[in-house]
């Protein structure tokens, strides 16, 4: 009896990355995917921030985890000595913020009643446009009362209120943390044993170290720039005469790893606190301007030159990354949305197909089009 040729039966191809009769992907299925995944990441958000933090600290302390591991230290104690580290971080950082920011809330009503006569004061020049528009207010609804001021008690209570929950997601982002970390090698492990060709184990196995080292030196790199970002910042609030300087330098610290919109953030909070300080307006507008400046060196000129070119994003891209997240996790999705871009790119340039997104989400500079070949006319003579 002759073998059967199985390959012949069941019409298989020979080359299947050349193959034309595969399936096409249906766009109305992919996009309705698309649409059902974003719905769940926003609903499932309590639950998907932590593990999604943790994660990206995995990758971040894998490779200490690995130097400790060759010089006798167990994955556990290892893991253990991060998370504590981290954990004691956390609470030296609010610490040293609470001073500062309880003495701030403690003087809201005052700042609050400051900023409103300053604010009244500049609204001389445009009596006519307030006029009118109380005017069209009033005539709209001659009822509607006038709103109350900041609260301050409502502001702890929903600050008591929200706690358990911010307590909780550390807890968690924590702990799995310390699993990850303490299981060693398993997690790699297990990923690149889920494929099926050496070829593919091995891209997989370049990914996942590929993904560790731009983390790790991204996140390194931004976090020692923002540091000296806030201690330049601090000294110079100091300089200029702020108050709560330190302050100044935590929160420069903190929102610089929101691209655009951190410097943005710091720049109306120092103008706005200037504003109550201060009793004329040059001085307000100086230190708005010094706290632009810096930061606008810093992220034109000191962090394109430490951050590797190839971790260098689409500007473009990196802003509409940052406001999707943004809409669906508020500020945390802004600060990891940077980080998830990095790695999202790393895996485009290791998956075949992608490797088109990967050279978009990229920041290199484009490589120019080669010009047409003028039509050469035929030699008559």
């Amino acid at each position: 009896m002759a073998p059967v040729n199985y390959q012949a039966v069941h019409k298989f191809p020979t080359n299947p990355e050349s193959a034309t009769d595969r399936p096409k992907p249906s766009w109305p299925l992919v996009g309705l995917f698309i649409l059902a995944m974003i719905a769940a990441i926003a609903f499932a958000r309590d639950f998907l921030m932590p593990i999604t933090f943790s994660v990206l600290l995995f990758f971040v302390f894998v490779p200490v985890r690995r130097r400790l591991s060759r010089l006798g230290v167990s994955p556990g104690i290892t893991g253990a000595a991060i998370v504590f580290g981290l954990f004691f971080g956390i609470i030296a950082l609010f610490w040293s913020v609470s001073g500062p920011a309880g003495q701030l809330i403690a003087d809201m009503p005052e700042i609050q009643s400051a900023l409103t006569e300053k604010l009244q004061r500049l609204r001389g020049t445009f009596e006519t446009i307030d006029s009118a528009m109380s005017q069209m207010e009033a005539e709209a609804d001659p009822e509607a009362e006038t709103s109350p001021g900041f609260d301050v008690a409502s502001a702890i209570l929903n600050g008591l209120y929200t706690t358990p929950g911010v307590l909780g997601q550390v807890a968690l982002t924590l702990f799995l943390l310390f699993f990850l970390i303490a299981s060693g090698d398993l997690i790699y492990l297990k990923i690149v044993q889920s494929f099926d060709t050496l070829r593919e184990k091995r891209n997989a196995y370049s990914a996942l170290r590929e993904i560790e080292e731009s983390l790790g030196s991204y996140l390194g790199a931004i976090t020692l720039i923002n540091a000296c970002l806030g201690l330049t910042i601090g000294l110079a609030m100091w300089a200029l005469g702020m108050p709560s300087p330190l302050l100044f330098g935590l929160l420069a610290f903190s929102l610089n790893f929101i691209p655009y919109l951190g410097a943005i953030t710091g720049v109306g909070i120092a103008l706005l606190v200037a504003l109550v300080t201060f009793s004329d307006v040059f001085w307000p507008v100086m230190i708005a301007m010094t706290y632009l400046t810096i930061t606008t060196l810093e992220g034109q000129v000191i962090t394109p030159y430490f951050v590797a070119r190839r971790l260098q994003m689409n500007a473009v891209v990196v802003f509409l990354t940052v406001a999707l997240w943004a809409w669906l996790w508020s500020v945390i999705g802004m600060i990891i949305a940077v980080p998830l871009l990095v790695v999202i790119s790393v895996i485009c340039d290791h998956v075949p197909g992608l490797e088109k997104l990967g050279n978009f989400l990229a920041g290199d500079d484009p490589v120019p089009l080669a010009e047409e070949e003028p039509n050469l006319k035929p030699d008559t003579t």
